[in-house]
């Protein structure tokens, strides 16, 4: 038999869509166009490049005072709050192109932000560790399916779910028509006798249903009707076709994904507290968020009552947290424009945490230096602990407004949900995380691995010189 070789830390086959391109090889292109972006600079204004940089950082900076002020004042403070982070780039901008440096400065963003796609490429093409993988499942014999048929604009009844998942042979219950809430229905469902439960709505209900499958074992399946989807989306499904979904009914694959609790609310999503929860509370916010949360933001942010939270995980403390978000499973950085707001996988076993922490215009200056300004945290954790100086806290589960008796702790579930896909997901779920340098560097940079050829009969001989 012939000989294949193997090395440690890499795939044994080839991708065909990046020529072969291993984890090493683009480690070190990510490093060489990150260094490629330096040099341009360097380049053009040699060490006059520092103070352009600089000169990036406080438009950048003053930016960020702008909505600050915007965000958290009324009356003139505000106006010029807008005013200043309009005229902070178009200024730095505008000095750019009169020195010319403006074609110099968007080469090396290029080149910067193929440093970065570079980077995610390496991480992504590493041996995914643990990951679950998809398993085939039999088609269920009693599905049964919660439809809202006010979600998403009224989704329901424009992609005719409700037919269609009776053709499939799924009992279908339609939100609203009693006064038993989701949960309720769904237990009941359960307990006569249905081996698939499924939500067409919102994450809200969705998060409801999922805790009642998961305390009875049972499969959940997610149709996407509601407006957003986010749990959705990080399955792989296709928000703009619900129906597509009902494929699973017949031809589906099961995953194991977590669960979040917050006390002893589950969220498939996350589980905010602070600022965001507490505009998510007012009555106004549903007919008009944007103007409701302009209203709200400054007595929130810097008036008497503003809500201040602690926070630990394991031996890491916060306080004076103005806004704190906790999800089922990190997202991916909030500067990935790739993909904002994303998780690349829902079965890590962590919680993703986020702690904001802004009072004043100084501290909003120094976000541009992200985790590093003292006013951003992240961290994943299996267990966090919320406190307030009050009874209790308002929070925002999966986009639901509740109020939780402090301190909330939040935890996580590892592989507690049957989730149950089509086998052709329209939509590849997140398969390239946020760039770590370290790691990069480390992969590109690190003491080669040596390589071993393997025999057929599983012997490791010595490699070749």
């Amino acid at each position: 038999m012939g000989r294949h070789r193997t090395e440690a830390g890499e795939p044994t086959g080839r991708s065909t869509a990046t020529g072969g391109k291993g984890p090493a090889g683009w480690a070190r292109l990510a490093l060489l166009a990150l260094l490629a972006s330096v040099l341009v600079a360097l380049i053009s204004a040699g060490l006059r490049s520092v103070f352009w940089v600089l000169a990036g950082l406080a438009g950048l900076a003053l930016a960020a005072v702008g909505v600050w002020w915007a965000l958290a004042h009324t009356g003139v403070l505000r106006v010029a709050g807008l005013a200043l982070s309009v005229i902070a780039p178009v200024t730095v901008l505008a000095l750019y192109a009169t020195a010319d440096m403006l074609v110099p400065a968007l080469c090396s963003l290029a080149l910067w932000m193929m440093a970065v796609v570079a980077a995610r490429n390496a991480i992504a093409r590493e041996p995914a560790a643990s990951r679950r993988e998809p398993e085939p499942a039999e088609a269920p014999r009693h599905p049964w399916i919660l439809m809202n048929p006010h979600s998403g604009g009224g989704k329901v009844e424009r992609f005719h779910l409700v037919d269609k998942a009776r053709a499939a042979g799924a009992q279908v219950v339609m939100l609203g028509t009693g006064n038993r809430d989701a949960a309720e229905l769904a237990r009941q469902a359960a307990a006569e006798g249905a081996d698939l439960l499924a939500v067409a709505g919102g994450d809200g209900t969705q998060a409801l249903v999922a805790e009642v499958a998961a305390k009875h074992d049972l499969p959940f399946m997610v149709i996407p009707a509601g407006t957003r989807n986010h749990f959705a989306l990080d399955l792989g499904l296709d928000r703009d076709d619900p129906a597509a979904s009902l494929d699973a009914l017949t031809d589906g694959l099961e995953l194991r994904v977590d669960l979040g609790f917050a006390a002893d609310r589950v969220f498939v999503n996350n589980a905010s507290f602070g600022t965001y929860a507490a505009v998510v509370g007012d009555p106004a916010y549903r007919g008009e968020k944007v103007q409701t949360a302009l209203q709200a933001l400054p007595g929130l942010l810097t008036g008497p009552d503003a809500p201040t939270l602690r926070m630990r995980a394991g031996t890491t403390h916060a306080d004076g947290l103005q806004a704190l978000l906790i999800s089922n499973n990190p997202y991916q950085r909030a500067v990935d424009l790739a993909h904002p707001g994303r998780r690349e996988r829902l079965d890590s076993g962590l919680l993703g945490v986020v702690c904001v922490r802004v009072a004043n215009a100084a501290q909003a200056a120094r976000m541009v230096r992200g985790s590093r300004s003292g006013s951003l945290l992240r961290l994943t954790a299996e267990t966090v602990v919320v406190e307030a100086d009050t009874a209790t806290v308002p929070a925002g589960i999966d986009g639901e407004h509740v109020l939780l008796r402090a301190p909330v702790v939040c935890r996580t579930t590892p592989g507690a949900l049957r989730v149950r896909v089509p086998r052709n997901r329209p939509k590849a779920p997140l398969s390239r995380p946020a760039a770590d340098w370290p790691r990069v560097a480390r992969l590109a940079l690190g003491p080669r691995v040596r390589v071993a050829e393997v025999s057929s009969s599983g012997m490791t001989a010595p490699p070749r010189s």
